[in-house]
């Protein structure tokens, strides 16, 4: 991987980099954007502030890169499994990995929603949205379910109901996620692609 310096890092730098972004996600996780400065992060990790500016330029380039590793994450865990499952059954898939995903990793749902709250990463609805209404539409497709369908409407209602298990699992350790998740794709199932 380059360095912003325009050469290749070193095992030992990418080593520091995983590090410092698995401490950001740690601490924005638990104690919010604005109480993770430069110096308690340096702190947690065991160097100093120059040592964390010397891999990430300030302390909103080092937010960036943990908000893009969660997502990465979970880019590639939806999508994955949205592959393996098809078109038919690629709502059912993104609904379930993504609510398994997110509650296994509670500290990468508070970095997503730190890095939208606090400005450092865009809220894109509309790419969210597309995304999940493509889902539904190529599923309709390949069921052969006939007439028009607002796929917009029905990707938001999908993204809420996986924000709210998300959201109750967070607040209540033991709410059954994966159960709501399983009744979220039955309603999905019989209210729009039955």
């Amino acid at each position: 991987m380059p360095s912003a310096r325009g050469r290749n890092l070193t095992f030992t730098e990418e080593a520091r980099r995983a590090q410092l972004i698995d401490v950001t996600i740690e601490l924005i996780a638990e104690h919010g954007y604005a109480a993770s400065s430069l110096g308690r992060i340096a702190e947690k990790a065991g160097i100093t502030k120059a040592g964390v500016l010397y891999h990430y330029r300030s302390k909103q380039a080092l937010v960036e890169a943990a908000h893009e590793h969660v997502l990465s994450g979970l880019v590639a865990t939806v999508g994955a499994a949205v592959e393996a499952a098809g078109p038919a059954e690629g709502p059912a898939a993104y609904i379930r990995s993504m609510i398994g995903h997110l509650r296994e990793r509670p500290r990468h749902v508070r970095m997503i929603i730190e890095g939208i709250t606090s400005g450092t990463s865009p809220a894109d609805s509309e790419a969210r949205w597309s995304v999940v209404a493509e889902l539904v539409s190529a599923a309709r497709a390949a069921r052969g379910l006939p007439g028009e369908l607002d796929a917009r409407s029905a990707a938001l209602l999908i993204g809420g109901g996986i924000d709210a298990i998300v959201s109750e699992s967070l607040t209540d350790p033991s709410y059954d996620a994966a159960a709501a998740a399983e009744l979220l794709v039955d309603v999905v199932e019989r209210g729009l692609l039955s």
